[in-house]
């Protein structure tokens, strides 16, 4: 997105790539889910390496940085989709092919489909948090007015605090668990 609004930043340092090692970040891919499953915590959190983006290369920097920040959530909606879209298909015009595999391996499709449809919305819905520096906070900045903007910006020092903070205090579980099992 950030490309087609006017930055090659991340284009021109090879971070557009579906490479999963340039998207490697060591404390959030590595040192902290590690760190969370060492210490038996409830939960498990993770993130990449950020991509790069520069501002100043937009024609409306607040603005494009929300649809920036809009794209991954968007991708991940769509993700899911798609996911439902090619178990249906499998299921309604292939039949016989599930049929090919053992009944523990039609199970597993199963479980992919309902796994990869479950993970993209959880990710979409996580990242529209408006917390700075989540997508949701970035694209809240975007179309906030310009001095409310500012000082909400400020909140992404703490990010990472404000989230694990809702993630210990159960109140993101509180959300979840009731829409997922509709």
């Amino acid at each position: 997105m950030a490309d087609k609004l006017g930055d090659p930043t991340a284009k021109k340092l090879g971070r557009i790539t579906l490479n999963p090692i340039k998207h490697i970040d060591p404390f959030m891919t590595i040192m902290l889910p590690a760190i969370l499953i060492i210490s038996g915590s409830p939960f498990l959190f993770g993130g990449a390496k950020p991509v790069p983006v520069n501002p100043l290369n937009f024609k409306n920097p607040r603005r494009d940085m929300a649809y920036v920040a809009l794209a991954g959530p968007v991708l991940n909606f769509i993700l899911a989709f798609l996911t439902l879209l090619a178990g249906k298909i499998v299921i309604t015009f292939f039949p016989g092919l599930l049929s090919l595999f053992s009944g523990y391996l039609s199970l597993l499709f199963y479980i992919w489909i309902v796994q990869g449809f479950l993970i993209n919305v959880i990710l979409a819905v996580f990242n529209l948090m408006p917390i700075p520096p989540l997508d949701g906070g970035r694209i809240a900045v975007g179309f906030l007015p310009i001095e409310l903007a500012r000082q909400y910006a400020q909140i992404e020092k703490y990010g990472l605090l404000i989230v694990m903070a809702i993630l210990f205090s159960g109140a993101f579980d509180k959300v979840f668990i009731p829409v997922l099992s509709v």
